[in-house]
């Protein structure tokens, strides 16, 4: 390149003139020419190109390479390639003329004329449309079985609504016909009830009037026996020997003496106008001699109670196939009787258990049952509406007493004896007079059924409970309510006094218990023994300790000074129906509806 570069200067200097009409070539052959030269000028030319290379292979490495995309093939294309590539030519010329005919008639449509599905890919899509369909099928078949089911339970709805609306439409129909029948027989018994009032009245006016004259009677009689007496006195003092005439003189009724027993209603012999006699013994009923007062012994007593913690089960016995709804207490022997849902009662020894004896008779369960205060018989009541009264020397039942209408709830004997009381569900209580076995007087006030009833310790008082939520006490001798006590919020299921006859202990459906003081007629204390129903309760000897029979299968003791809950006796397998202090305090007895009745 040097020598070039000198020569081209020697040319400028020397003045010669580039010129191709002046110019003399000569032919040089290669093989004259200075090879160091040409290998020079060779080397460069090479490194010139290797340099322009490699700066075009790093330009080309930085420029990004565009995606290399095969453009699909229409249908039709993709047809004649393959025709032409087979060398089906007839058949390419037959496609060729139907394929233009029908696409400028229009009988192609876009699809038909589209490019040519990739495989592979139309498979992946035909894939997950599967998927896809799988996917809606599993939700639709799970939204019909949810719907099935649920179309059941509306099917299984609709029967049984349907069966209690047939039902409801029946008992409908026979409550229809039984009003119906039963207005019928109303109709038929209203003259017989106008009958009745009007005897009523009669009978009202009747009875009044022999009151009155009665007493007018009464009056004459006194007057008459004054004037004998003074008479008596006059004749002493004329006739000193008189007083030795014998007493025949004078005479006694003897059917008003064993009515009246010592009324004194004497007669002259000789006297005309004394002639009227006494009045008959149904006037002056002798019945009325055993309401007498008497003291209560156990008031000057002062008896220590037992100790509630100690009480705990000793001994069980199954003593009936069915329910024990009542215990009662032999008074003068170890001796319990229970009475039971079987129609039976039975009388068993305390401790031993010993079955002494059974009695039957009732049509129905016996729910109340009583011992004589003499222990001579023993009453029981039932849901047949009788109350059965059975000898112990006789062995059988020796009267029934039949004037309730619908089932009897209880019986408790009066302390004299002679008289027994019942209360039942036709909403009244019976005063029973034994001697006679007929009913003296029917307690009427309560307006539900009467659930319990008991006699106030020596006295002429008894007190019951109802369903309409009171406990009321009555005077037996007039048949007249003497208080009502208000204050249960259900139905009262029990009622029981002290030995000293000062307090009362009631028992309701909600387990509310609640005591009243007699004197005061308020009450004194409540007791919370529920939720479940209290359906019994008793006071021991002390009258400090109660016990509660409650539906939740066991016994809450209770202190009646402050309310305390001393003790909880569990045990029974259901509700406990009754429970009962041995007479020493020493034993307490249950019965429940597991049959059995525990000590």
């Amino acid at each position: 390149a040097n020598r070039k570069m000198n020569k081209l200067e020697l040319l400028d200097e020397t003045g010669i003139v580039d010129s191709d009409d002046d110019f003399a070539y000569e032919e040089v052959d290669i093989d004259d020419a200075d090879p160091e030269e040409v290998d020079e000028d060779e080397d460069l030319e090479s490194a010139l190109m290797r340099v322009r290379q490699q700066t075009a292979a790093e330009q080309e490495a930085r420029q990004i390479q565009p995606a290399v995309g095969k453009r699909p093939e229409l249908i039709d294309d993709f047809i004649r390639n393959f025709l032409l590539k087979m060398k089906m030519t007839k058949t390419l010329d037959s496609f060729q003329t139907e394929w233009y005919e029908k696409a400028t008639s229009g009988q192609l449509t876009p699809e038909d004329v589209g490019v040519v599905a990739d495989v592979y890919q139309r498979n992946q899509e035909l894939d997950n449309q599967i998927k896809a369909l799988r996917a809606e099928l599993d939700k639709a078949k799970e939204i019909a079985h949810k719907a099935r089911s649920t179309w059941d339970k509306f099917r299984k709805e609709r029967d049984f609504h349907r069966m209690n609306h047939r039902r409801v439409v029946q008992e409908k129909s026979k409550l229809v016909t039984d009003l119906r029948r039963l207005r019928a027989h109303l109709a038929t018994y209203e003259p017989t009830l106008k009958g009745l009032e009007s005897k009523y009245e009669v009978a009202m006016k009747e009875k009044a009037m022999a009151k009155i004259q009665s007493d007018r009677l009464t009056l004459r009689v006194e007057t008459l026996e004054n004037q004998l007496r003074q008479a008596t006195l006059a004749a002493g003092g004329a006739r000193p020997g008189a007083t030795a005439e014998p007493s025949g003189q004078t005479v006694t009724g003897k059917g008003e003496a064993a009515a009246a027993e010592g009324s004194k209603t004497k007669v002259a012999k000789g006297s005309k106008g004394a002639t009227s006699a006494a009045p008959p013994a149904s006037t002056l009923d002798a019945s009325l001699l055993a309401f007498q007062d008497r003291e209560n012994p156990y008031l000057s007593l002062s008896l220590e109670p037992q100790r509630a913690d100690r009480y705990e089960m000793r001994k069980t016995y199954k003593a009936h196939m069915a329910a024990i709804s009542a215990l009662a207490l032999h008074p003068k022997k170890s001796v319990v009787a229970t009475a039971s849902d079987d129609s039976t009662w039975k009388m068993w020894s305390v401790p031993g258990g010993e079955l002494i004896l059974t009695g039957e008779g009732h049509k129905s369960w016996v729910s109340g049952i009583d011992f004589h205060p003499r222990a001579a018989n023993l009453a029981t009541s039932s849901g047949d509406a009788t109350v059965k009264v059975w000898d112990f020397a006789k062995s059988k039942c020796v009267a029934t007493l039949s004037d309730h209408a619908q089932a009897v709830w209880g019986v408790a004997y009066h302390d004299g004896g002679d008289f027994l009381a019942s209360c039942s569900m036709d909403h009244t209580a019976k005063l029973w007079d034994l001697v006679r076995s007929k009913c003296r007087t029917t307690l009427r006030g309560h307006v539900d059924s009467v659930n319990a009833v008991v006699f106030q310790p020596f006295s002429n008082n008894l007190c019951t409970c109802s369903g309409d939520k009171t406990v009321s006490l009555w005077d037996a001798r007039t048949g007249l309510c003497i208080q009502t006590l208000y204050g249960h919020l259900n139905a009262c299921n029990h009622v029981a006094f002290t030995l000293r006859g000062d307090a009362i202990a009631s028992t309701d459906a909600d387990g509310g218990v609640r005591i009243w003081d007699v004197r005061m007629v308020q009450e004194r204390l409540q007791l919370k023994a529920g939720p479940h129903a209290a359906n019994k309760v008793a006071f021991d000897r002390s009258g400090t300790i109660l016990a509660v029979a409650s539906d939740d299968h066991s016994i809450k003791i209770f202190s009646t000074a402050d309310g305390e809950l001393l003790n909880r006796l569990e045990g029974h397998e259901e509700a406990v129906q009754a429970v009962v202090f041995d007479s020493n305090a020493k034993l307490l007895l249950s019965s429940g509806s597991d049959n059995t009745f525990r000590i």
